[in-house]
């Protein structure tokens, strides 16, 4: 699984190359200057396989589809720039593919679409990946992600992550609906990915495609684009690089302020709760004799320039406790000048009267 500790950055290219492979590496040539993790490809062999004859947009996607032999290279100039390939699959030639060279060239996961979820054959040659795969579940129902989960779990794949999000050309707020993150982490025990589709131009885009930081996800997946502005095929979701490169560092940024799910303070969090220059420390309100027992009109709490090791909650360890000697006014009260006097437990209670 990716390593989830940190952000994992995914950057999509689907078919905005629209079949042209030049086109394609000079994308891929500026995307690995970027700060992110991998870069993801749409896959498609056998057009027959993937719509019926008649489609409407069949000749289209066999025009735009790249052939085997191409992707060589464009893989090998993928892992020179050291970055990881995520390969989305949309027929079973083109997994079958990847399949053969997942060793070779190093693929970090594949991705079944929202499109295939349910696809039996895609499903079948999704188990012989052997790292993570990768569930498109925009716009699926409960049962469609269990029947895809359940057959990959009960066929040896528990290497599983979700991505949640849709394109709708660009896709609205109102359809993003984070809320339902956690109600399918916790209903599939896994982690969640967030691939957002919001309009490029939208003044908020960075924000909202960083905003799952909040809901515990760390994969997040971007259209990106070196020709921003120009219309092609995926262009309604395209960020910039520039736009990019905001979105990583607004993401990278935000992950620091959510830090672990721990109690354990930072040293900046121990300074600040330091008792006495920080959080205000027991003194003695007014001389306090050497031999009295300390009453709770006796103490005082104030901010001094040294530290304590009572806390302000220990007050009642100190009250009926004795000064050991002459305590002045504002002075720390310690267990140095103070002599804590242990209340023993009555343990009456666990005997029994037999008279």
């Amino acid at each position: 699984m990716f390593k989830l500790e940190k952000n994992y950055y995914i950057a999509e290219t689907a078919f905005h190359h629209e079949g042209d492979v030049t086109f394609l590496k000079e994308l891929v040539g500026h995307l690995l200057k970027l700060d992110i993790q991998a870069i993801k490809f749409h896959l498609l062999f056998d057009v027959d396989d993937y719509m019926v004859k008649g489609h409407s947009a069949i000749d289209v996607i066999r025009r735009i589809s790249i052939s085997e032999k191409n992707w060589e290279d464009i893989f090998e100039q993928v892992l020179e720039g050291g970055k990881d390939i995520v390969a989305l699959t949309n027929d079973v030639s083109s997994l079958k593919y990847i399949n053969s060279i997942q060793n070779e060239r190093n693929i970090a996961a594949i991705e079944l679409h929202s499109t295939g979820l349910n696809d039996l054959f895609l499903l079948q040659e999704a188990c012989n990946f052997k790292k993570t795969v990768i569930l498109g579940i925009g716009g699926s129902t409960f049962d469609e992600i269990q029947f895809a989960v359940d057959y990959l779990k009960n066929n040896g794949k528990s290497d599983i992550l979700l991505m949640h999000g849709f394109q709708n050309y660009p896709t609205s707020y109102e359809d993003i609906n984070f809320s339902r993150i956690n109600l399918m982490r916790e209903a599939f025990n896994l982690p969640i990915g967030y691939a957002d589709h919001t309009d490029p131009l939208d003044d908020l885009n960075a924000i909202v495609s960083t905003f799952p930081l909040s809901y515990g996800v760390r994969v997040f997946e971007k259209h990106v684009t070196h020709v921003y502005g120009e219309k092609r095929i995926d262009a309604q979701a395209a960020v910039s690089i520039k736009k990019m490169e905001e979105i990583i560092a607004l993401g990278n940024s935000l992950l620091k302020t959510i830090g672990e799910s721990t109690l354990q303070f930072s040293i900046a969090e121990l300074n600040y709760g330091n008792t006495g220059p920080m959080k205000k420390a027991l003194v003695a309100r007014h001389k306090i004799n050497k031999g009295k027992h300390i009453r709770l009109e006796d103490l005082a709490y104030k901010r001094t320039e040294i530290s304590s090791m009572i806390r302000q909650n220990d007050i009642f360890k100190i009250i009926d406790g004795v000064a050991k000697r002459d305590i002045e006014v504002d002075e720390l009260i310690t267990y140095d000048n103070v002599e804590y006097q242990f209340k023993s437990a009555n343990f009456d209670q666990f005997f029994i009267n037999k008279d």
